[in-house]
C-alpha cells in the first residue's frame, strides 16, 4: 500500500509540475509579446506625432489617418513621454 501511494504522490507532483511549467511558459510568451506590442505602440505614437505636424494639428491629423481625435492626442502623449524618457533626467 505505501508503494502505491509514493506512485500517486509522485504522479501527482509531476502532474503539478507540468502544469507549473505550462503556466510559467505561457506568462513567458504573455511578456514578450507585451514588450512587442508596447514597443509597436510608441512607433506608432512616433508616427502619429509626426503625422500631427504635417497635417498641422490634431482634428486635421485625425481626418487624414482615419483617427479619432482621443487616440491621436493618445498617441501624441506617449511620444512626448517616450520623447522625455529618451532625454533622460538632465534634460
Amino acid at each position: 500500500m505505501t508503494v502505491q501511494n509514493s506512485d500517486k504522490t509522485l504522479s501527482r507532483k509531476q502532474r503539478l509540475q507540468e502544469k507549473q511549467r505550462r503556466q510559467l511558459a505561457v506568462v513567458d510568451t504573455v511578456d514578450k509579446a507585451e514588450v512587442k506590442l508596447r514597443k509597436a505602440e510608441a512607433e506608432l505614437a512616433v508616427a502619429v506625432a509626426e503625422a500631427v505636424q504635417v497635417f498641422g494639428d490634431e482634428r486635421t491629423a485625425s481626418e487624414g489617418l482615419d483617427m479619432p481625435v482621443e487616440a491621436v492626442r493618445r498617441f501624441v502623449g506617449i511620444a512626448a513621454h517616450e520623447s522625455a524618457e529618451a532625454d533622460g533626467p538632465d534634460a
